[in-house]
C-alpha cells in the first residue's frame, strides 16, 4: 500500500503543472493533499481527471485559503473532517479516514510566521491533536499522521538552522512538539529509516531556494510504533515540481 502526502499550494494551479502526468506513473492508493485553496465544485471536472473514485474534501470557510482533501482508490468505511474543535475546523485542516488496522490523519498544520498569536494557535493545535491521539492509543488504535507539519524538527532538517533559530517553523517551542509526539508513541518514519540523510520537502519561492536546494523538511509521516513492522520505505520525491513543497510517499507492506 502506498500513501502519498503533498502540499500542492493550490490544487487548481498544480493540475496544470504536471501533477496528472506524475500520478499516471506514481499512483498511490491514498493521496493526501494540503493547502488545496479551492472547493470541489470549483474544479470538479479537473479533479475527475485524477482518476480516484472516492474523495473527501475539507475546504476552509475562507475562500482561497488552506483546505485538505483525501483521494482514495478503495472506499473508507469511516471518516471525519476536522478535530471537532471549531476554532481549528473552520480553517479546513484535518481529515481522518479508517483503513486496514490504522486511522490515517491528513493534516495541514498551522503556520506561525504571521504573528506570535498564530504561533500560539499552532502550538495549541499540536496539543489538542496529541490529546486525541493519546486517547486513541490508549484504546488500542494504530495511527498514521501525515501532512505539512510546518516545523523542522532538528538542525539536519533544514539548510540554515542557525540563521532560522528565531524563525517560526524552527522555534524551540515548536520543535519540542515533535519531541512530544515521539515521546507519545509515534515514530518519524523518514528519520527512523534514514537517520543521517539530508533531504528537504519545502523550498521558499522568495529566494529561489529550490534551485540551490536551500530547503526544510517539514512534511512528515508520523506512525504509531506498533506499525513499524509494516513500513517498507519512505520516499521524498524532490524531483516533482509545481509547488513549493514536493510529495512524500510511505510504502506499507
Amino acid at each position: 500500500m502506498k500513501i502519498t502526502t503533498f502540499n500542492v499550494n493550490g490544487l487548481r494551479a498544480i493540475l496544470n503543472k504536471g501533477l496528472l502526468n506524475w500520478l499516471e506513473n506514481n499512483r498511490p492508493d491514498v493521496l493526501c493533499l494540503q493547502e488545496i485553496k479551492s472547493r470541489p465544485e470549483q474544479i470538479a471536472e479537473e479533479v475527475r481527471q485524477l482518476g480516484y473514485p472516492y474523495t473527501i474534501w475539507n475546504p476552509a470557510e475562507r475562500p482561497g485559503y488552506s483546505g485538505v482533501a483525501t483521494f482514495l482508490i478503495e472506499y473508507s468505511q469511516e471518516n471525519q473532517k476536522g478535530l471537532g474543535i471549531s476554532e481549528f475546523d473552520n480553517e479546513g485542516r484535518v481529515i481522518w479516514t479508517r483503513h486496514d488496522n490504522f486511522r490515517l490523519y491528513n493534516i495541514y498544520f498551522p503556520n506561525g510566521q504571521r504573528s506570535q498569536e498564530r504561533v500560539a494557535y499552532k502550538l495549541d493545535f499540536y496539543a489538542r491533536l496529541l490529546e486525541q491521539c493519546d486517547q486513541l492509543h490508549a484504546a488500542g488504535e494504530n495511527i498514521i499522521i501525515t501532512g505539512d507539519f510546518n516545523t523542522a524538527h532538528n538542525e539536519i532538517d533544514l539548510a540554515h538552522p542557525k540563521e532560522n533559530s528565531t524563525t517560526s517553523g524552527f522555534l524551540p517551542e515548536e520543535r519540542v512538539w515533535i519531541d512530544h509526539y515521539l515521546e507519545h508513541g509515534f515514530v518519524d518514519v523518514y528519520r527512523y529509516i534514514y537517520p543521517d540523510r539530508v533531504q528537504y520537502t519545502w523550498w521558499s519561492y522568495i529566494t529561489r531556494a529550490r534551485e540551490r536546494n536551500i530547503g526544510w523538511r517539514i512534511d512528515y509521516f508520523m506512525v504509531s510504533k506498533t506499525l513499524i513492522d509494516r513500513i517498507s520505505d519512505i520516499i521524498i520525491h524532490e524531483e516533482v515540481m509545481g509547488s513549493d513543497h514536493c510529495p512524500v510517499s510511505l510504502i506499507l507492506k
